[in-house]
């Protein structure tokens, strides 16, 4: 199209020439600084200048799969936020969550959104799955060069697989790295600084074809053990009422699970704990001999 006939129309030529399904794309050419790792990248580290998200962790069960996520960030060995959300829906049939540098990590998730919603205006169908976890590869490689300096983003992305055959579960996750390796895991995952205690918390209590209520514990409990070794993870909090985000993606779409259904699972895994940590105590305090 011409620029006069452009002017007419009141639009960019880039406006109007690009009829293809990627708004990352267009966006690349119209407004190509707008995009996360088009902008300058740092000439040093500068990590522990800017907040960043921490522990998420994603579970497959019985009916689809869920995500959750702790509600703190960090800046170096300061608590930034006490209350930050770090896991969000990414369309109808799935949810992202971020770890690393927060302020990056929302706004790769707020066009990822778009990214989807573009695609399902032009195309006329919601995009595969597979091709969801594709297409955030591709924007998580584009902010290559601020994760070498220290802003990496490092996702987990889980959704209900409509196309899944007869017979294959149909919660999938999918974890990433900061090349934008993406790496389908089976069963559960999780990222940030305090996965490594989620993995081992959640290896012992998650087992396939868990219930939706089940599955619900082992994401909170797994959370709970990631806070209690991790000091960037944080614990339910009940004087500030604040609780892990979590997303159950089912058949029937995307729930946010609510403040007091994870609530009254937090309070339900720490009296556990406390009833246990009592007994051992007491055990522990009646010497050998003793009459009990």
């Amino acid at each position: 199209m011409s620029d006069q006939s452009a002017t007419r129309s009141g639009f960019p030529p880039a406006y109007l020439d690009r009829v293809g399904s990627s708004f990352t794309d267009f966006l690349a050419t119209a407004a190509p600084d707008l995009l996360p790792g088009r902008r300058p990248v740092p000439t040093m580290p500068v990590g522990d200048l800017a907040p960043h998200g921490t522990t998420i962790v994603a579970v497959t069960y019985s009916g689809g799969v869920l995500m959750g996520g702790d509600r703190r960030a960090t800046m170096g060995n300061l608590i930034s936020s006490r209350d930050i959300e770090k896991v969000y829906p990414a369309d109808s049939y799935s949810v992202i969550g971020i770890a690393g540098a927060a302020g990056i990590a929302i706004e790769m998730v707020k066009l990822y959104q778009v990214e989807l919603e573009h695609y399902e205006k032009i195309e006329g169908l919601t995009m595969s799955l597979d091709g969801k976890a594709n297409r955030l590869a591709a924007m998580i490689r584009g902010n290559l060069g601020a994760a070498m300096q220290g802003l990496a983003v490092v996702p987990l992305f889980a959704g209900f697989d409509l196309d899944a055959a007869q017979g294959t579960p149909p919660g999938r996750i999918f974890s990433y790295d900061v090349t934008g390796g993406n790496y389908e895991e089976r069963g559960y995952a999780a990222v940030g600084s305090g996965s490594l205690f989620a993995k081992n918390s959640l290896k012992k209590t998650w087992q396939q074809g868990l219930s939706a209520d089940a599955a619900t514990r082992t994401v909170v409990e797994s959370l709970y053990d990631a806070a209690d070794d991790d000091s960037a993870t944080g614990g339910p909090d009940p004087v500030r009422r604040l609780y892990p985000i979590v997303y159950r993606v089912d058949a029937e779409g995307i729930v946010r699970l609510t403040d007091a259904e994870i609530a009254a699972v937090a309070d339900a895994i720490v009296t556990e704990r406390a009833d246990a940590d009592r007994r051992n105590t007491e055990r522990g305090a009646t010497r050998p001999g003793d009459q009990p």
